[in-house]
């Protein structure tokens, strides 16, 4: 578990771009898995400016079939797909595809859903950087008739 949550914490600073692997011991071995100023829908990459920040990390899996329900998200938040694809989509009609080994950069206020239309689990710990206090998924309606999706779980 400890290595777990040090991975997770690597990465956040990888993603985050504070972290180069001139900063470490020569014996650490780090990849950039993804480095960017956007989130996936191409929204410029926003903070959040509060005097209560809270982190709060999940372990997020989703079966076969299942889908978070179309949601948003008022923090930032970023992912690390462990297993299966995820497919999400976005308000507005993008479609993002994402497989164990990406990174998810989410943007914030847009509604969207994800999916499992795969025959394996989706496994994926995500990264809620908030304040303490506030909500990090708020449930939205299906976009329009034609969207799959309902306001399920979030994650």
């Amino acid at each position: 578990m400890r290595i777990r949550v040090l991975a997770c914490l690597i990465f956040l600073l990888v993603i985050s771009g504070a972290a180069y692997p001139s900063d470490y011991n020569n014996a650490v071995q780090i990849k950039v898995i993804l480095k960017t100023r956007k989130a996936e829908n191409g929204q410029p990459i926003r903070y959040l400016k509060t005097e209560n920040p809270e982190v709060t990390v999940l372990d997020v899996v989703l079966p076969p079939g299942a889908e978070t329900g179309w949601h948003s998200h008022p923090v930032p938040v970023y992912a690390y797909v462990l297993s299966g694809t995820l497919v999400v989509k976005m308000k507005g009609g993008g479609t993002h595809l994402f497989k164990a080994g990406d990174a998810i950069i989410e943007p914030m206020d847009t509604p969207h859903d994800g999916l499992n239309t795969g025959n394996t689990p989706v496994h994926l710990i995500a990264f809620y950087t908030g304040e303490a206090g506030r909500p990090y998924v708020i449930k939205t309606p299906c976009p329009n008739a034609t969207d799959r999706g309902n306001a399920k779980k979030g994650f």
